[in-house]
């Protein structure tokens, strides 16, 4: 794959960020994560809690999370590998404010998510407003240790 590479990720408990360094590594892509300008605390991850920040997030579609810091030259990367937790069966929030912030147009979007439980659910139908012009293809939930060899094959099937 000759192709420039950047995993992006947002990781709210540390999950999705190792598996976000597994998959940069196995890639040989630049590794970006979304930090959030408000940083999330653990009660803002209640997701049991209805009056939680993530619950409140999430039971808005309009709602747009502030990133901390903006990625620099993402011209420069053909292929995009953006990874986050499953929030609500689909992609938090603050993925859209990240697709949103960017010109992705003739670039190729790939999701990658960890769960405790549930799937990809409805992600892509759910981001694809929010990356006009770029190829978004299916994305692959990373849930426990996948090997790099494992990883290698599912990237050279892109």
């Amino acid at each position: 794959m000759n192709k420039k590479m950047l995993v992006a990720y947002f990781s709210a408990s540390g999950t999705t960020g190792k598996a976000a360094r597994k998959l940069a590594e196995a890639a040989g892509a630049d590794l970006y994560e979304m930090k959030p300008e408000v940083p999330y605390s653990r009660e803002d991850l209640d997701w049991t809690n209805k009056k939680s920040r993530s619950s409140m997030e999430m039971n808005n579609p309009a709602s747009r999370p502030a990133i901390a810091e903006k990625m620099a030259d993402m011209e420069q990367y053909d292929v995009v590998l953006v990874g986050f937790p499953i929030w609500w069966y689909v992609a938090p929030r603050i993925i859209n404010t990240f697709l949103e912030s960017y010109d992705f147009s003739g670039k190729t979007i790939v999701p990658f998510a960890t769960s405790g439980g549930s799937g990809m659910g409805k992600t892509n139908e759910k981001l694809a407003s929010s990356c006009p012009g770029a190829v978004l293809l299916p994305g692959k939930m990373l849930n426990g240790s996948l090997s790099q060899t494992e990883l290698k094959a599912w990237l050279e099937s892109l």
